[in-house]
C-alpha cells in the first residue's frame, strides 16, 4: 500500500476542537489524503493514519521505538505490519536546528529533513510564551523544512502556514520521486509535524 496520485501541495490542518493531536491531510483540490490521530496518554508515541475523518479504514501505523525521545526513532508500518521504514531524530543536532533522517525498510538512509532557519523557531518559542500575543505567533513566525536525498537534491519542502494557533502546514513536492519513496517521506513528515508542534 502506498499513497499515490497525490496532487500537491498537500495541506496539513490540525483540529482545535479535540484534545488529541488530530489533523487532516487534503490535496490541492480539497480531497482527503489521510486523517492522522495521535493516541493520547501513551508513554510512547502511537500514531494511526486513516483514510479520512470517519476512521473507517486504517492505512498506516507509526510508533516510537523507545520512551525517551531525545534520539528516538519512529517505525512506519502498513496494516499488515510491513515496514515502510522509519524516521530518526538527530538528537544533539536537533537541539538547535531540527534534523531527521528518513530510512527505508532495509534501514538504509534515503533522505534527510532539515529545518531551514533555526532562528524562526527560537523566536517563536520566546514570543509564544507571552500571554495573548503568543496565540498569534502562527501568523508571522513560520518555520520551513527541506527534504534532501543522498544525492543532495531537494525533493520536498514543508512550510508552516500563517494561521491562528499555528495549526496549518503545507507540503510541496519539488521534483518527481517514485511512489514508495514518496509515501515514506509524506508519512515521515506527518510524524515530524506532530513532534515539532509538541516542541513549540
Amino acid at each position: 500500500m502506498v499513497l499515490n496520485n497525490l496532487n500537491y501541495p498537500l495541506d496539513f490542518k490540525f483540529k482545535i476542537t479535540t484534545l488529541a493531536s488530530d489533523f487532516n491531510i487534503t490535496d490541492r483540490h480539497g480531497n482527503y489524503v489521510a486523517y492522522v490521530r495521535q493516541k493520547m496518554f501513551k508513554l510512547k508515541e502511537d500514531v494511526i493514519v486513516f483514510n479520512d475523518e470517519s476512521k473507517t479504514k486504517e492505512l498506516f501505523r507509526i510508533q516510537a521505538n523507545q520512551w525517551i525521545d531525545f534520539n528516538a526513532s519512529y517505525s512506519i508500518k502498513d496494516t499488515l505490519g510491513k515496514s515502510f521504514g522509519r524516521l530518526a531524530r538527530k538528537g544533539m543536532r536537533s537541539i538547535w536546528k531540527s534534523t531527521y533522517n528518513v530510512l527505508d525498510e532495509a534501514d538504509q538512509q534515503k533522505f534527510t529533513i532539515t529545518e531551514d532557519n533555526a532562528w524562526v523557531k527560537f523566536f517563536d518559542g520566546i514570543v509564544g510564551e507571552i500571554p495573548i500575543i503568543g496565540a498569534f505567533t502562527g501568523y508571522f513566525l513560520n518555520p520551513s523544512y527541506t527534504v534532501k536525498g543522498m544525492d543532495g537534491k531537494e525533493y520536498f519542502k514543508l512550510k508552516k502556514m500563517p494561521s491562528f494557533f499555528g495549526r496549518r502546514f503545507q507540503l510541496d513536492r519539488l521534483i518527481d520521486i517514485d511512489d514508495e519513496d514518496e509515501s515514506l517521506v509524506v508519512l515521515s513528515f506527518l510524524m515530524m509535524v506532530l513532534l515539532e508542534r509538541a516542541r513549540g
